[in-house]
């Protein structure tokens, strides 16, 4: 049986951030196990730019950001396998992979890191009427087909959800010569950045159908072309707003879900909202020494900041291997009110760390409103936000010593 400090299973931006941040605090021996052919993650296919403004204060593709990261990991003696599936993750923190080389191996470690991404949700996750036809496919699926394979999927192509992968797919496919006859989104607000909305969709004159779906989708040996409708605010058809458009491919941007089977299956309780583990101020999970960071945490809107929070997990799982962590009971419970969907972490122990940094978003579009923190009924902070919305992952710091044990709330208001 192999044996390590730590290992994290995932070699995105998330895994490689935190394997170099635990590293630099400590950590001498570490395995970072990834399924795909290389290190890097998603951020190998995303080949358009705007990563790296927060991180780098520059502007890089996905790909120059990936291999920023991948060198630094390389500057230290860090373990890494590719091509290696993870099998198996059991609570008294064995790893179970297989790959090629090593053929079936076990290890034991003494943290692990979930740093698995998210998946796509897919057609049958939304339940799609229509006939079963080739032309339906995910939009990130279409991005790997387009930007690593170099195939192309379609001519005259329609996006359902206004998701970022979906908006950046319909100025990529654009750009390839395809014709994006528009998309569209069941709310009544787009689901994408702002940036996105206007750099693929305006600036290319695609339309965005809000609070319109796909009813249905036809074709007999492929897709040739679909029923779009619009809703009412309880997401109903409303008769006689069907519209017919003939395309050959339809792209679904329909939301992300963290990809945590591996811990879900042992146990490890899931956040209602964000499907991914909950988590306390140390970004580990209910069972001890089984962290998780990045988009197996929570769906994040931008790259530097799953880079930022992973290199925060790597320094808190070197101070739990180092057993540097207080044992205390001052425990500080956090809960979402009205108007916000979720807030991570949701317990801290306030002795573990001198500041706590709070991601939230909101679940509709705000403007001119209050932000209130309460702690135990009472009033703590309270922060003017010109607006929030539900795209855009909010983030609020605040000292220990402001808090004590108890329940923290989180609010909107108007005052």
């Amino acid at each position: 049986m192999l044996n390590y400090d730590l290992v994290i299973v995932g070699g995105g931006s998330a895994g490689i951030a935190c394997a170099i941040s635990a590293f630099d605090h400590g950590v001498s021996k570490i395995l970072v196990l990834e399924k795909d052919l290389y290190l890097g993650g998603i951020l190998l296919q995303c080949i358009h730019n705007g990563f790296g403004l927060t991180k780098y204060k520059e502007e890089l593709t996905g790909p120059e950001y990936a291999d920023r990261y991948i060198n630094e990991l390389k500057k230290r003696p860090i373990d890494f396998k590719v091509k290696t599936m993870v099998l198996k993750i059991t609570k008294n923190l064995q790893v179970q992979f297989s790959n090629a080389i090593d053929g079936f191996q076990t290890v034991q470690a003494r943290a692990i890191v979930m740093a698995t991404g998210c998946s796509e949700r897919t057609r049958g996750s939304i339940n799609l009427s229509g006939d079963r036809v080739p032309g339906v496919l995910t939009a990130g699926l279409a991005q790997r087909y387009l930007n690593i394979d170099g195939y192309m999927v379609g001519k005259r192509v329609f996006i359902l959800g206004s998701g970022d992968i979906g908006l950046i797919m319909a100025r990529r496919m654009t750009l390839e010569g395809a014709k994006v006859l528009g998309v569209a989104e069941i709310m009544p607000y787009s689901n994408g950045l702002t940036r996105n909305i206007v750099q693929c969709l305006h600036d290319y004159d695609i339309p965005l159908y809000l609070h319109h779906t796909v009813k249905r989708v036809i074709g007999k040996e492929h897709l040739e072309k679909i029923i779009v409708s619009e809703v009412d605010d309880n997401l109903q058809f409303i008769p006689g707003t069907d519209r017919e458009i003939e395309v050959d491919t339809l792209l679904l941007s329909v939301g992300l879900i963290p990809s945590i089977p591996l811990v879900e299956n042992i146990g490890v309780k899931v956040h209602p909202k964000t499907k991914g583990p909950i988590v306390d101020e140390s970004m580990m999970t209910n069972i001890p020494g089984i962290f998780a960071c990045g988009n197996a945490l929570h769906v994040h809107d931008l790259v530097d900041f799953v880079s930022l929070e992973a290199e925060k997990t790597g320094e808190k799982v070197a101070r739990f291997i180092k057993d540097e962590n207080a044992k205390s009971n001052r425990e500080m419970k956090v809960t979402p009110k009205t108007g916000i969907n979720y807030i991570l972490p949701c317990q801290v122990n306030l002795d573990n760390t001198e500041s706590i940094t709070f991601n939230f978003r909101v679940n509709q579009p705000f403007s001119s409103v209050y932000l209130r923190i309460l702690l135990n009924g009472k009033v703590i902070k309270k922060v003017k936000k010109a607006f929030m919305l539900p795209a855009e992952m909010e983030t609020i710091e605040l000292p220990s010593a402001l808090l004590e044990a108890g329940v923290l709330e989180m609010e909107v208001a108007n005052a």
